[in-house]
């Protein structure tokens, strides 16, 4: 990592911390930029920060967080080895769906991340992050665990870990059962780099 690059990240996080473009920033206890290592071939992306993410100023470590954690450490993925951020760097109030004009607002923090870490893939966590990136009204469930071409890096949605909270069936054909799957076929993946 170039001095460059550490001063475009620090002017970054600088940037996160101190934006106001949204009235999101009313509402936060701490933006939440976004943490793990900046060389890696594999992101996260999420929908928002929420209570204990907002509380602590980091991405994913509520209870969807650590359900992510367990998911990936079962699929032999370390989450030590990603990098982990949302679509917004605020949380929304009451932990509602950010409205489109707050992630506009918040894109750019997305992009310039995204720049900056040049990974191989990016895995789209639930609807929002999905539709925000690729631009579509599809459903997750339509578009889970299939690969796309997003300027060059792989896009790989999955469902949300707070969904899969809400629903704890492990049946065949289930959040659960297709997350499983999903979690094989990135780790294959993420072999071939």
């Amino acid at each position: 990592m170039t001095h460059n690059a550490d001063d475009a990240w620090s002017m970054l996080r600088s940037r996160v911390s101190e934006c106001t473009r949204c009235a999101l920033h009313k509402t936060r206890k701490n933006t939440v930029f976004g943490q793990g290592v900046l060389k890696t071939n594999l992101v996260f992306v999420g929908e928002g920060p929420g209570e204990t993410e907002d509380e602590q100023g980091l991405a994913f470590v509520g209870k969807a967080g650590q359900l992510l954690t367990k998911i990936l450490d079962a699929g032999g993925i370390s989450r030590d080895e990603a990098f982990i951020t949302n679509v917004v760097k605020c949380r929304p109030p009451e932990n509602r769906t950010p409205a489109q004009e707050e992630m506009l607002a918040c894109s750019e923090h997305l992009e310039a991340q995204l720049l900056l870490l040049r990974p191989k893939v990016v895995v789209c966590l639930g609807a929002t992050a999905l539709s925000w990136l690729m631009k579509t009204s599809r459903s997750i469930s339509a578009l889970r665990g299939q690969w796309f071409d997003w300027r060059g890096i792989t896009l790989f949605p999955m469902f949300h870990p707070s969904y899969l909270l809400r629903d704890p069936s492990k049946a065949k054909g289930s959040p659960k059962d297709l997350t499983w799957q999903d979690v094989r076929a990135l780790k294959k993946k993420l072999a071939e780099f």
